[in-house]
């Protein structure tokens, strides 16, 4: 039986609205990337260290959209989505150490064209499984051509250990689905746990270098110097140019 023409314009108008519904979330996603790849890339080139190790970004596919909103009853309409599904589009943050979150959750929060919508610390807070993370959603503003869209984007920040034990806790689920073995669920709890410690011990050696460093730049002592001394012939040789160049430009005056 062939479908009726009204049903196949109701279901073009519906795949056109999700269309148009996942480019302001793609453009939404761009705006906030930009401002993070920046913050990246003024760390990199002015300040002496970077908190931001990787950063990568998705928008979910329709297919998700339509598995998710259907798995959490969530009509499938955009001001359905708009209100019932805040991770359309996605940012995740990789750092160093647990203090680099604080840090860069603070500069984003600072930003003055962005909304804090939600916070949820798995840090503080860890899931039951051992996930941990600090989830943000924030509310970005999209300047279209006739109007202004606001467009939410989920950032997850996580320490390089999370990163990893998520990637491969989610492996194992992706595997086993909801028939995970008990002692694999056990472990990967102790595996978090080891995680956490690493992260512990990660940061407190960061911390004694860094008190380290600052000791020696405020006695004026540059630790680069002592490390990489420059050889006493070569100093020589500089100091017989610097007299050569002296002396010619006296006897050109």
């Amino acid at each position: 039986m062939d479908t009726p023409t009204s049903e196949v314009a109701a279901t073009s108008a519906r795949i056109r609205d999700m269309r148009r519904l996942l480019m302001t979330y793609r453009f939404g996603l761009d705006e906030l990337m930009t401002k993070i790849v920046v913050l990246r890339d003024e760390f990199r080139e002015i300040r002496d260290y970077n908190p931001i190790e990787h950063i990568g970004s998705r928008v979910k596919s329709i297919e998700s959209i339509i598995g998710k909103a259907q798995r959490k009853g969530i009509p499938l309409t955009p001001d359905g989505l708009r209100e019932g599904m805040f991770d359309i589009a996605g940012i995740r943050i990789t750092c160093g150490f647990v203090s680099d979150i604080t840090r860069v959750r603070d500069l984003l929060v600072g930003q003055s064209d962005l909304t804090l919508v939600e916070e949820r610390d798995y840090i503080t807070h860890g899931k039951p499984n051992g996930y941990k993370s600090l989830h943000l959603i924030f509310q970005v503003p999209v300047f279209l051509s006739d109007r202004v869209e606001n467009v939410t984007v989920e950032v997850q920040i996580r320490t390089i250990a999370m990163d990893f034990w998520a990637s491969l806790e989610h492996k194992i689920h992706y595997k086993y689905g909801h028939d995970v073995p008990k002692h694999l669920i056990t472990e990967l709890r102790l595996a978090s746990d080891v995680a956490s410690q690493l992260d512990r011990s990660m940061e407190r050696i960061h911390d004694e270098v860094l008190e380290y460093t600052r000791l020696q730049q405020a006695s004026g002592v540059d630790p680069y110097d002592e490390a990489f001394p420059i050889p006493t012939m070569a100093l020589e040789a500089l100091r017989e140019m610097t007299d050569v160049q002296r002396e010619g430009g006296a006897g050109e005056q």
